[in-house]
């Protein structure tokens, strides 16, 4: 399942991505958490449902990116803005890097051979290539790359370098994870094509083998990082590289795994060599104007053998939420996805015909999780699940959707599921099946009884960590102290805006409760990374055998009744054991110079900026 943090360029299969929250588009977390093949993943379903712009305004268009006909890049600047968090990672496929922020940079950078149109439905990227299903039995998919694709730096783009998106997934076929070394946010490439695609090296087609079925088969591939970059940084000739994976030598595999987990990342927020990122895309960082804590301006890939970007500088400002809204008047920033609030709502649509407004739903929700890490208050060595229904008695999520989310959407509801969305058709079969309401209203007595029941000493601290600044999660913090800590907790807001950094307190389990969003797209099996046992989006360390059984099931099913069966199973179980407490599916709101063409809202995960590469100001 291809998602995030990411991408939707990056954004592995099988995870979704992390939401930060700037709007409706909250990161990693409010993280791409989100990755398999460079795809955005979601922790949910299907998007069908998902109400877009172009829906509401009862217009037939295509939920797929307009054809522009013959393109010709205008000399102009569009700019844009997630939030203030900082691109960080040209490689989105790590736990720690896996995030929206990450992915909007990195969805114009890499070509892919589909896209996730407004509603979640697959479209080709017929530049690119294309692809077959060979055979049934197994499932058997051919992959042919456009023979004019080439990287940015002129390298042309092979099954090579889809060898090594497999391999950095796959641990188990190349001697072990912890041999191998690579640190990738989702194996679902690996682990459901066990077996290295089946490529000549340097060749331009390659086919993947699912022995089993697998229901997000078409999300697994889609884009990949280069992987003769990888291998020159790593000592290696790119054709050795690629003949050793074909070959099951791990050995020398390894050997690019250091530079994998980190040569692609900026810590430091520059790029000190401009070769090590070629692009597969529109646009490129080779050329691109940085300027740490301010913006990062993209310039289009003169090598690209695609539609040329529109318009020639696409530039990425670091903005704190809060001030999008005025920037967007002012002129400073041309698109902006803000945090969906009534004043936000009320703001954009008083500037007058100047600023566009678009809104909708989003398959974006914010929840709150548990740690399960030893020295935990919630771990099972400590308060248990006693101390977990404690807290889930305390939080006000009744309060926090009246007054946060339904002035802005009146239909909106405190969301009970994390697989389905309140505006799927099939969310009340789900929900009558996996919780008995028994969260839905505060109890405080009820919650010191519990927390006696832990048997912990009072008042029990609580941090909650999420991506600071973020005014509609410091509301809600405060709305969970005022209830919490009179059951006896002592809920402290640790908000940080280092919170999704890698080796960052979400990463390092520096929490006690972790309040983000997944931002999704649709796919079924996409939440098995972040539920499963040691899943490579389970940031809080949570393990349930029945869950994981639940999950292969689902997994390995392409039967929608069996998808739909096991769902039941999974949420029963996630509420029974407390996993964490979803709250609410965001609402989404896009405000933008009018001025420009082709801005259009998405409900999933890659957010508006999904076809920047489109946007132009009319002439």
């Amino acid at each position: 399942m291809k998602i995030r943090r990411a991408t939707m360029a990056v954004v592995t299969a099988g995870a979704v991505v992390l939401a930060g929250c700037t709007s409706g588009t909250d990161e990693p977390a409010d993280t791409t958490a989100a990755g398999g093949s460079d795809s955005g993943e979601a922790t949910d379903d299907t998007d069908d449902e998902a109400t877009t712009d172009e829906e509401t305004s009862g217009e037939e268009e295509s939920t797929g990116k307009a054809d522009l006909g013959d393109v010709v890049t205008v000399q102009d600047e569009v700019s844009f803005s997630t939030g203030s968090e900082q691109y960080n990672a040209y490689n989105g496929n790590t736990p720690g890097t896996n995030s929206t922020y990450n992915a909007v940079v990195n969805n114009q950078l890499f070509g892919g051979f589909w896209y996730w149109g407004t509603d979640g439905t697959i479209y080709p990227n017929e530049w690119f290539g294309s692809y077959e299903v060979v055979s049934e039995d197994p499932l058997t998919v051919e992959y042919t790359i456009s023979d004019e694709a080439v990287w940015s730096d002129g390298t042309p783009v092979t099954a090579n370098d889809y060898l090594l998106e497999w391999a950095s997934s796959n641990p188990e076929a190349l001697g072990g994870a912890e041999a191998l070394g690579f640190d990738a946010v989702s194996d679902s490439f690996g682990r459901y094509v066990p077996e290295a695609p089946k490529a000549e090296v340097d060749g331009k087609t390659f086919s993947v083998t699912y022995p089993e079925a697998y229901p997000d088969w078409e999300l697994v591939v889609s884009a990949a990082l280069p992987s003769h970059v990888a291998a020159q940084q790593s000592g290696l000739e790119p054709a050795e590289l690629a003949q050793a994976i074909l070959d099951g030598d791990g050995e020398t595999v390894a050997k690019v795994a250091e530079f994998w987990n980190t040569g692609w990342t900026f810590n430091d927020y520059e790029i000190k060599d401009e070769s090590t990122v070629p692009s597969s895309g529109p646009y490129t960082l080779e050329g691109a104007v940085w300027e740490k804590d301010q913006s990062l301006g993209l310039v289009p890939n003169e090598n690209f053998w695609g539609t040329p970007p529109a318009t020639a500088n696409l530039v990425f400002k670091f903005a704190a939420p809060e001030t999008h809204v005025q920037a967007l008047q002012n002129g400073d920033i041309n698109v902006i996805e803000p945090q969906a609030t009534v004043d936000t709502v009320d703001q954009l649509t008083n500037m007058g015909d100047s600023i566009g407004v678009l809104t909708g739903n989003e398959m974006t929700w914010e929840h709150l999780d548990f740690n399960f890490g030893e020295g935990s208050v919630f771990s099972d060595e400590q308060g248990g699940l006693a101390a977990r229904e404690a807290f889930a008695l305390c939080v006000p999520r009744q309060q926090i959707v009246q007054n946060l989310i339904q002035p802005i959407n009146p239909d909106a509801e405190v969301m009970n599921l994390r697989e389905k969305f309140p505006f799927q058709p099939d969310y009340a079969e789900v929900l009558d099946a996996a919780y008995d309401g028994r969260f839905d209203q505060v109890d405080i007595e009820a919650a010191k009884a519990k927390l006696e029941e832990a048997g912990l000493d009072t008042p029990v601290t609580v941090r909650i960590g999420y991506s600071a600044p973020n005014q509609r999660r410091t509301d809600q913090v405060t709305t969970i102290k005022a209830s919490c800590d009179e059951a006896g907790f002592d809920i402290v807001d640790a908000g940080d805006p280092t919170f999704f950094q890698q080796g960052g307190p979400l990463e390092a389990g520096d929490w006690e409760v972790a309040l983000f969003a997944w931002a999704g797209s649709g796919q079924i099996a996409s939440g098995q990374p972040i539920y499963s046992t040691d899943g490579g989006q389970n940031m809080g360390g949570y393990s349930n055998e029945t869950v994981d059984e639940a999950w292969n099931t689902l997994a390995s099913s392409n039967d929608p009744a069996v998808h739909l069966e096991q769902v039941k199973v999974i949420e029963k179980e996630l509420w029974d054991t407390l996993y964490g407490i979803p709250v609410f599916a965001h609402p989404g709101v896009v405000g933008y110079d009018s001025s420009l063409e082709n801005v259009r809202h998405t409900a999933v995960q890659t957010g508006v900026s999904w076809n920047a590469e489109q946007w132009v100001r009319a002439q």
